[in-house]
């Protein structure tokens, strides 16, 4: 399976690096022949910044920029991810790198400015970053650094969006748009191909801390769940304060996660979310057989979200998630 979907990912990849030969017009959003493309303003949640110049030095400072560079056909020389990949990236992207040699940045939002500045970037990428304002400032003093859009939290910007505004940085905008296009096809091919999901509800779980998160529609793990036509249960949308990605639930209230489908983020597939915590069986998705515990791959997949993991998170999960559903 592994194999299959990053072979999926990759013909992604190659149709739009095939696609780089035009060179249409415009110079503020970035265009297929990058060297016509600068300089670039890119405008985001702290106010502008304008990329000079082709970078050829990218940190990817957020947990799944480098998915996006690496579908636009570089390799950063920085790159942060989350902590169950010890490279940062997941298997549908490491076969992009090559030989290139990487840097892991352990933190997205107190990352180690000495180490960045070191990698020499001419970019810094904070896309699906959690840094603030200031951190942002010191960033800056580094390489122009372009953080996530105006209007959306951290850790919450939509994939189309994200990979608009990487494509933008790096002067490929039509590249960015279709990787989106293409992505956004396999999306409604398995819309069709599994009709029975439509007007199901359907949440992702992770136990914490002795509380559960149940993530928020606009995560990604919620995106890919309302991208296959679920919807969010209205008990944790109705909860959702515009501050976070998801919504906390004590373990006396995990009825407040009840869903038709259940995907469970836990350290591995093995994870028995119902001998944690036997109320979960008392859940729709708990008493027909709809509890769907993730392997790390495909908690990962739906994690990043990106252009380049949704193909793997497809291939691996709407099967699990049709058989679960009868």
């Amino acid at each position: 399976m592994r194999i299959g979907s990053w072979k999926l990912s990759a013909v992604l990849v190659s149709v739009v690096l095939a696609a780089g030969c035009a060179s249409p017009e415009g110079n503020t959003s970035g265009t297929t022949e990058a060297s016509g493309a600068f300089p670039v303003t890119i405008e985001h949640v702290f106010g502008s910044t304008t990329v000079p110049e082709k970078p050829e030095r990218i940190v990817a400072l957020g947990v799944s920029d480098a998915d996006v560079v690496l579908a636009l056909g570089q390799v950063p020389v920085g790159n942060t991810g989350f902590v169950f990949y010890e490279t940062g990236l997941g298997p549908w992207a490491e076969g992009l790198v090559g030989d290139a040699e990487l840097t892991r940045i352990e933190s997205d939002s107190e990352p180690n400015l000495e180490q960045i500045a070191g990698l020499a970037p001419d970019l810094i990428l904070g896309v699906a970053a959690g840094f603030d304002e200031d951190m942002y400032a010191k960033l800056s003093e580094i390489a122009p650094t372009v953080a996530r859009p105006q209007g959306t939290a951290a850790y919450a910007v939509p994939r189309a969006q994200a990979t608009e505004t990487i494509a933008a940085a790096l002067g490929v905008a039509e590249e960015g748009a279709e990787l989106n296009a293409k992505t956004d096809q396999l999306i409604t091919d398995t819309v069709a191909k599994y009709p029975q999901f439509a007007g199901k509800t359907g949440v992702a779980v992770m136990s914490y801390d002795g509380v559960y998160a149940g993530f928020l529609p606009g995560d990604g793990r919620g995106q890919f769940l309302t991208g296959l036509g679920f919807r969010i249960p209205d008990e944790v949308t109705s909860r959702d304060t515009g501050d976070t990605f998801y919504v906390e639930v004590s373990a006396e209230n995990v009825n407040l996660l009840d869903a038709d489908v259940m995907l469970v983020l836990g350290p591995d597939e093995n994870f028995d979310i119902v001998a944690e915590n036997p109320s979960f069986a008392n859940t729709t998705a708990g008493r027909n057989g709809a509890i769907i515990p993730a392997t790390i791959d495909q908690r990962g997949a739906i994690t990043y979200n990106s252009v380049l993991s949704i193909p793997y998170a497809i291939d691996n999960l709407a099967p699990r998630i049709a058989e679960a559903l009868g």
